[in-house]
C-alpha cells in the first residue's frame, strides 16, 4: 500500500509531482522517488511513496522501470504468483519478488486486456515510453482511491484529493451538489467529487491521455453485470471455501498481518480463517469508556473478541477509546478528503496507530460482508416495511400516534429501540427506491431544502434523482440483492472504503478486505435474497458458512457496531462546539446552511424527541471541511 501521484503535460509538472507525493508521505514512510520523462511536446512525472509490504528490497522500489514503461502503483495483487507463474511460462524474467514487477510485466505482455485478470486492490498510473500515453487505472470494487484534475490535454493525479486542493486549491470551486450529497448520505458518492473540476476515476474503469492532447476511457469491469449472471447462475456456491481462500489470498505479505477484531460475525470469521493460516497472529478490538457505552446502550462487542481470540490462540490487543474529540474531529476531517461523517473512521484511526505501534502494517478487516449479505437492519426494515404497507391504516396510525410521542433518550441514557422505531416509520409507506434510501440517510426532501439555501433546490432534486437511477440501474428481480447491490455501487465505495482507506493510511496502516473480493463478489450475488434474509435474520448464507469453523455462540450473537458512542460525545463533549457551529459558523455565514434549520435539529436532540446526534455529528464535520477548503483557496492563491 503506498501512494502515488503525477503529472501529464502540467506546467512546471515536476516540482508540483514532489509536492503532492510530500503531500502523500504518510501513505508511504518507508521510500520515497520520483520518475520523469519526454511525453511527446511535454513531460510526464510520476512520484511514489512507498509502505513496504511485499518485496522489502529495493527491487520492490518505485515508480518501477522496465521494458519502456513506468509504473507507480498503489495497492497489492493477490493473485501475483499465478500471474507470475503464467508471464514466466512466456520466457518473462523478474528481477525481484514484488507484484510491482507483475503488474508492470502483465502491462507490456497484454496491456488493458490484463485487468480483468488482476485480483487485489489497486490504483496506478502507467507510462508507455514508446507511445507517450499515460493510463490510469483502478480496481474493480473501488478499494483504492484515485483524484485527478484534467485540464487541456494535461492531467494531473494522486492517491488523495486533499494534496491536489492543497496545490491548486485557488483555482478549484466547491461542488455544492457534492456538499448536498454529503448532508443526505453523510458521504459523497463515488461518482461525485467534493471540487467541480476534480473527479474520482471509477470503479472498474481507466482512463488513457496521449500527448496530442487526446484521451479515452474504457470499463474493464462491471458490477452490474456480475449481480446479473449471479442471478442467472444455478447451482450451489460453496461460500466457505471461497471466502477462505479469499482470507488465505490476502494474508499474502513480507511483512507480519493482523486482524480487526471486533467480535462481530464478519471479523471472527476473518480472524478464524486466518489465524488456522497463520497460528499466533495478532488481532485489535476496541471498548469505550464504561459511561458512554452505558449512555449509548451499546453491546458489550469485547467479551465476543475475547472468546474468538481464546479459541483460535489469538492474541488480543484491547484499545479503550476515550479520545480527545475535540482535537480528533479536525484532524480526521482533513485526513478524510471529503466530508465524511461516521465516526467509525475515529475507530480505524486509532486501531491503525495501535497496530503501527506495535510494529504491525497490515490489517485484515471484515468491510463489505454486510453490503453483499444483506446484513445490516435496513435491508431487513425494507423487506419489514413491505408487509407493514399491508396493514390496514387504523392499525398503523395508533402506532405510528405512539411511537412519536416516546423520547429517544432521558438525560441519563439512550432508548435504542424507540430509535430504531422512528427511523422504521419515516420510510415504512414509501416506495421501493425512496424508502431504501430514506432508511440509511440523514433527510428526507423536504427537511433537505430546508436546510439549505433556497437557490440550491435544483441541486437538491438533481442528488436524489442520481439514487434513484442508480438504484434503477439493474436487470434484478431479486429485491434483496436489488439492496445488496446499490449497496455494493455507492455505500461500499462512497463510505466504508474511502473512511477505512483514508484514516488507517493516515496511520500508516494497510488494511485488507477479504470480503470485497472479485471472487467474493460473484459468489454473494449467486446466492438469492430469500438465502440471505429469512424470517427476522440477516445474513443467513454467511452465517451457514461461517458455522464451518466458528462457535455458534460468535455466529448467532445480536449483531454489533463498529460505530463510536455518538449521542455521549454530542451531549458532553461536543455540545459547546455544536452551538459555535449554529451561531458563528462558516457554512451559516457563507448562505449554504439555514441557521433556525440547524437550531432547529438542535432543539429535537435537546428535547430527546428525535435523535439528532448523527446529524450534528456531520454538520461539524461538514464545517471543518469547509473551513479547510476555504484555507487551502486562499494559501494556494
Amino acid at each position: 500500500m503506498c501512494g502515488i501521484a503525477g503529472a501529464y503535460h502540467w506546467p512546471d509538472g515536476g516540482p508540483l509531482t514532489d509536492r503532492l507525493t510530500r503531500c502523500l508521505a504518510h501513505r508511504g514512510p518507508d521510500g520515497s522517488g520520483r520518475y520523469d520523462h519526454r511525453a511527446g511536446s511535454g513531460e510526464v512525472h510520476l512520484g511514489h511513496r512507498r509502505l513496504s509490504v511485499i518485496d522489502l528490497s529495493e527491487t520492490g522500489a518505485q515508480p518501477m522501470v522496465a521494458d519502456g514503461l513506468a509504473l507507480t502503483y498503489n495497492g497489492e495483487l493477490y493473485n501475483a504468483p499465478e500471474l507470475r507463474a503464467e508471464l514466466e511460462a512466456k520466457g518473462v524474467r523478474f528481477r525481484g519478488t514484488s507484484d510491482t514487477e507483475v503488474l508492470l510485466r502483465a502491462w507490456r505482455e497484454w496491456g488493458t486486456d490484463c485487468l480483468p485478470r488482476l485480483r487485489g486492490m489497486f490504483a496506478f498510473g502507467v507510462f508507455d515510453e514508446r507511445t507517450g500515453e499515460l493510463v490510469l487505472v483502478r480496481d474493480q470494487l473501488g478499494i483504492k482511491p484515485l483524484f485527478f484534475v484534467r485540464r487541456g490535454g494535461g492531467v494531473v493525479f494522486s492517491s488523495e484529493l486533499k494534496a491536489l486542493a492543497g496545490e491548486l486549491g485557488g483555482t478549484l470551486q466547491v461542488d455544492e451538489a457534492a456538499l448536498i450529497a454529503s448532508l443526505l448520505y453523510y458521504w459523497v458518492p463515488d461518482s461525485r467529487c467534493a471540487y467541480r473540476e476534480a473527479e474520482k476515476l471509477q470503479p472498474g474503469t481507466w482512463a488513457r491521455f496521449r500527448p496530442d492532447g487526446t484521451g479515452e476511457r474504457g470499463a474493464y469491469w462491471s458490477l452490474r453485470q456480475v449481480a446479473e449472471e449471479g442471478a442467472a447462475h444455478s447451482g450451489e456456491v460453496d461460500l466457505h471455501a471461497v471466502i477462505s481462500d479469499s482470507t488465505d489470498k490476502h494474508l499474502l505479505a513480507d511483512v507480519p498481518v493482523a486482524t480487526f477484531l471486533s467480535g462481530g460475525l464478519d471479523s471472527s470469521y476473518l480472524t478464524a480463517l486466518a489465524a488456522r493460516r497463520q497460528p499466533g497472529m495478532s488481532a485489535y478490538t476496541i471498548g469505550f469508556r464504561a459511561e458512554d457505552a452505558k449512555f449509548e446502550a451499546m453491546p458489550d462487542d469485547l467479551k465476543y473478541a475475547r472468546v474468538v481470540a481464546k479459541r483460535f490462540g489469538v492474541e488480543l490487543h484491547e484499545i479503550e477509546i476515550a479520545p480527545q474529540v475535540l482535537d480528533l474531529l479536525p484532524r480526521m476531517t482533513y485526513h478524510l478528503d471529503e466530508p465524511i461523517g461516521d465516526p467509525a473512521a475515529i475507530n480505524s484511526f486509532l486501531i491503525g496507530s495501535a497496530a503501527r505501534e506495535t510494529g504491525v502494517k497490515v490489517l485484515l478487516s471484515g468491510m463489505g460482508a454486510d453490503e453483499l449479505f444483506a446484513g445490516y437492519r435496513k435491508h431487513f426494515a425494507n423487506q419489514l416495511a413491505r408487509r407493514y404497507q399491508r396493514v390496514p391504516g387504523l392499525v398503523r396510525r395508533p402506532i405510528e400516534s405512539v411511537v412519536d410521542r416516546l423520547p429517544v433518550a432521558s438525560a441519563r441514557r439512550g432508548y435504542r429501540s424507540v430509535r430504531f422505531a422512528k427511523r422504521f416509520l419515516s420510510f415504512a409507506e414509501l416506495p421501493e427506491e425512496t424508502a431504501f434510501r430514506r432508511s440509511y440517510t440523514m433527510y428526507d426532501r423536504g427537511e433537505l431544502l430546508d436546510l439549505v439555501h433556497p437557490d440550491l433546490a435544483a441541486q437538491v432534486d438533481e442528488v436524489l434523482t442520481e439514487h434513484a437511477d442508480t438504484y434503477a440501474d439493474t436487470g434484478l428481480t431479486d429485491y434483496v440483492n436489488r439492496m445488496c447491490l446499490a449497496d455494493a455501487r455507492m455505500f461500499l465505495p462512497g463510505l466504508n472504503l474511502a473512511y477505512t482507506d483514508r484514516s488507517t493510511m493516515a496511520a500508516s496502516t494497510e488494511v485488507r478486505t477479504p470480503f470485497v473480493d472479485v471472487e467474493v463478489v460473484k459468489a454473494a450475488f449467486r446466492v438469492p435474497g430469500h438465502r440471505k434474509i429469512v424470517g427476522r435474520r440477516g445474513k443467513v448464507a454467511l452465517k451457514e458458512a461461517a458455522l464451518a469453523i466458528l462457535p455458534e455462540e460468535i455466529v448467532h450473537r445480536p449483531k454489533g457496531l463498529f460505530s463510536a458512542p455518538l449521542r455521549a460525545w454530542m451531549s458532553r463533549d461536543l455540545a459547546p462546539l455544536v452551538r459555535e457551529v449554529v451561531h458563528e459558523g462558516v457554512l451559516v455565514e457563507s448562505g449554504f446552511l439555514q441557521r433556525e434549520a440547524l437550531r432547529k435539529l438542535v432543539a429535537e436532540d435537546a428535547a430527546g424527541q428525535q435523535d439528532r446526534a448523527k446529524h450534528l455529528w456531520h454538520i461539524l464535520t461538514l464545517e471543518y471541511w469547509y473551513r479547510g477548503a476555504r484555507s487551502a483557496a486562499v494559501s494556494s492563491s
